[in-house]
C-alpha cells in the first residue's frame, strides 16, 4: 500500500477592499455635478434665467451613473488572502490578477500618512522574495496594521 500524499486545502482568510476615501476625489466631482444639476432643476426661472431643467436632469443622471461606476470600480478592486496566497484583482471588463505565494513573501510594509491615520486607513506593500521588483500594494485599506498581522500569521503558518 502506498501512503497518500498529504493533501492541503487552501481556504480564504479575508477579502480586502479599498476604502471609500480612496475615491474621495471622484465622489467630490460627482457631488458638484449633482448639485449643479439639482440647481438647474429646482431653481425658479426668474431667479436664475440660465437654469435649464433638461440639462439639470442630464447632469443628475450623469452623477448617478458616475456613482454606479465608482461603486463598481471599488467592488472590482480587491485583495484576497488565503492560507496559501495573496491575490490582487482589478478590473471589471479588462481584468488584471496578481498572485503571490505566502512562502515567497520577503517583507511587509505599512505606510500611513497623517490624513490616513486620522481616517484609520493605510497602505500595505508586500514584496516577494522571488523577484526584486514584484510587489503587491494595497492602497487606502481600513486597519492596515490588522491586515499586515493577518498576513504575517498566515505566512508563518504556511512556512511551518
Amino acid at each position: 500500500m502506498m501512503p497518500h500524499p498529504e493533501t492541503r486545502h487552501e481556504y480564504a482568510l479575508t477579502r480586502i477592499l479599498p476604502s471609500w476615501w480612496h475615491f474621495a476625489g471622484h465622489l467630490f466631482i460627482i457631488f458638484v455635478i449633482a448639485a449643479v444639476g439639482l440647481f438647474n432643476v429646482v431653481a425658479p426661472h426668474g431667479a436664475a434665467p440660465h437654469a435649464n431643467a433638461g440639462l439639470g436632469l442630464m447632469l443628475i443622471a450623469a452623477a448617478a451613473a458616475m456613482i454606479g461606476l465608482t461603486s463598481l470600480r471599488r467592488r472590482y478592486t480587491s485583495w484576497s488572502l488565503t492560507s496559501d496566497r495573496l491575490i490582487g484583482r482589478r478590473g471589471f471588463i479588462a481584468t488584471h490578477r496578481r498572485e503571490m505565494e505566502l512562502s515567497d513573501v520577503r517583507s511587509i510594509e505599512v505606510d500611513r500618512s497623517v490624513m490616513q491615520r486620522m481616517l484609520g486607513l493605510g497602505n500595505v506593500t508586500i514584496a516577494s522574495a522571488a523577484s526584486a521588483d514584484f510587489v503587491i500594494r494595497l492602497h487606502d485599506i481600513p486597519d492596515p496594521e490588522r491586515v499586515a498581522e493577518i498576513l504575517r500569521q498566515a505566512r508563518l503558518k504556511r512556512l511551518a
